[in-house]
């Protein structure tokens, strides 16, 4: 199947597939089934919503620790203890523990 759109409705379709943490394809199929069926669109949920940003904010955590990894390098280099490391790592940890839990706990409300 071929699909025409301008570049507009391209980039509106993008978005809402985005939104929905899907393919364009995928999202345009589902979009398109629903019309077909006489069924309601797939729309985002506030459960999605506050999923991804989970899912974006677990992965700055980790992003962390890159930082932490650089850090003991440098530790490694230098001889010199900076002080903070273990207590940033610890914290660092900590909250991503949190989010990947609070992350599986709205996956499992989602439908």
């Amino acid at each position: 199947m071929r699909l025409t759109l301008t570049d507009g409705e391209h980039a509106e379709l993008s978005a809402a597939a985005g939104r929905a943490e899907l393919a364009v394809g995928a999202y345009t199929a589902e979009v398109a089934l629903a019309a077909a069926r006489g069924a309601p669109p797939p729309t985002d949920t506030p459960l999605q919503e506050v999923l991804g940003e989970l899912i974006r904010a677990a992965g700055q955590v980790r992003r962390i620790g890159v930082n932490l990894n650089q850090a003991v390098a440098k530790l490694h280099a230098t001889g010199k203890d900076p002080g903070n490391l273990v207590p940033y790592a610890e914290e660092a940890f900590r909250h991503a523990r949190n989010l990947d839990r609070i992350a599986e706990q709205v996956r499992r409300c989602l439908p």
